[in-house]
């Protein structure tokens, strides 16, 4: 469980990810042995895993989204599998997510422009296994993307 001094790491953590050990201490109140020895804790336990930073894909000239809702022929005992490898294999799938419902998984696609999608949709999407039917939802803006949890 969570006390209330690792939920001060974490909320700290989630407004600023990159600041230093040492200031993220001093913002929270404790030794800096004790705020490493947390994090590390916090680790193993999972609750952090690890840092990173978020690539603004546009700004590498990836202006088209596409979330393209899957539907698989689950006739074939393997198809999840099989579609699934697949799928991991295009370059410009970012995120594959699996449902329970009528839809099976949701493809987030990009590419450098409508006809670079297209080239992308016909030579890899189709080609992927055992798709019954595929939705595309164009991505128009971003209204909320919150990556913080209340703590």
């Amino acid at each position: 469980m969570l006390d209330d001094s690792d939920r001060r790491l974490l909320r700290h953590l989630q407004s600023d990810p990159a600041q230093p050990v040492t200031a993220l201490a001093q913002a929270v109140g404790m030794p800096l042995a004790t705020c490493y020895k947390r994090l590390d804790r916090l680790q193993t336990q999972g609750v952090l895993r690890g840092q990173g930073y978020a690539i603004h894909w546009p700004a590498l000239g990836y202006t088209v989204e596409v979330s393209l809702r899957i539907t698989l022929d689950k006739t074939n005992p393997r198809a999840f599998d099989e579609f699934l490898s697949a799928a991991r294999d295009v370059p410009e799938v970012i995120e594959i997510q699996t449902f329970l419902g009528r839809v099976d998984a949701r493809l987030a696609v990009i590419a450098r422009s409508m006809s670079h999608y297209q080239e992308i949709y016909r030579d890899r999407i189709l080609t992927l296994p055992h798709i019954a039917d595929i939705e595309a939802l164009m991505h128009v803006a971003t209204v909320k993307n919150q990556q913080t949890v209340p703590l």
